[in-house]
């Protein structure tokens, strides 16, 4: 009788309610930072949601990768790996999913409706009168102006960043499973650093949208819808560096193997569906 397959099971860890502790404090944070609220303690609730959050990764990371460095893993548990991470990065696209439906909702009903359509001239002319059915509204209801943003000058950069993120991320897949280390070092280090760049680059456009165009929050359901979407994309970008920093590090130091790299391959999954949405995000956002 052939041995049955063993399936690890690690004991248990503070790091899941760590981790849910610190999403509440930056949920927390950011709530009360935008809305003035808690005696302007919000940015202090921010900071500590961040560090948490920080302290969860680097030991939830630790953890596992202790464990797997010990041989604890199957191939069992390696399948599990792959179906958990396919299932987040599905989450992942319903999350994305929703905030584009909103956009196209503003976009294409909530507009045309306030511009009369449908035969809806009476019910918009009470509810806004001066109303103009165009899409980006750089117009709100308060009569704030704004400028849109262009998908020239800083987000056309951005988007050749990332994808060429995506290239010199494949080369360095490529690498790992051929077995050439420095190859692998090089090309993933370049990858993490593209990555920085694009963060960068998005703060100073924050920074350009505030200062010069007027482009705030509160600039009507152009500018939610704006800062929702390339916000959380900014969230998700940091957060996929980060997990290809890690990589980086485990690979100087002498990590995985052309059989066994999973903790690389679902790193260049994230990073891959991130690129994806980014595109979208671009056309969608900043082009029409």
């Amino acid at each position: 009788m052939a041995t049955p397959e063993r399936y690890y099971v690690p004991a248990a860890s503070i790091w899941p309610i760590v981790g849910a502790v610190a999403l509440f404090l930056i949920a927390a944070g950011a709530g009360a930072t935008v809305g003035g609220l808690f005696g302007g303690s919000g940015p202090w609730l921010l900071l500590a949601g961040t560090v948490l959050i920080l302290v969860m990764l680097t030991g939830w990371f630790r953890d596992v990768i202790r464990e797997s460095m010990q041989g604890l893993y199957s191939a069992q548990m390696d399948r599990s790996f792959r179906q958990g991470m396919s299932w987040f990065i599905f989450s992942e696209v319903m999350f994305f999913g929703a905030f584009f439906g909103a956009l196209f909702y503003a976009r294409f009903i909530a507009v045309p409706w306030l511009g009369g359509a449908s035969n809806n001239a009476m019910t918009a002319a009470v509810l806004w009168p001066d109303f103009v059915a165009q899409w980006p509204l750089t117009l709100t209801p308060g009569g704030i102006e704004t400028t849109a943003m262009p998908a020239m000058g800083l987000p056309l950069l951005n988007t050749l960043i990332l994808l060429t993120s995506s290239v010199t991320l494949h080369i360095a897949h490529t690498a790992i499973e051929k077995n050439q280390r420095e190859r692998l070092k090089g090309f993933l280090l370049v990858t993490v650093l593209l990555g920085a760049l694009f963060m960068f680059f998005q703060g100073e456009e924050y920074v350009h949208a505030y200062q010069e165009m007027n482009l705030r929050l509160d600039s009507g359901v152009y500018g939610n819808t704006f800062y929702l979407l390339t916000g959380f994309h900014g969230l998700h970008v940091t957060l996929g560096t980060i997990m290809l920093l890690v990589v980086w590090l485990r690979v100087m130091r002498g990590h995985f193997s052309p059989e066994h790299h999973f903790g690389f391959q679902a790193s260049a999954w994230y990073w891959h569906f991130v690129d994806v949405v980014w595109l979208c995000l671009f056309v969608f956002v900043y082009i029409l």
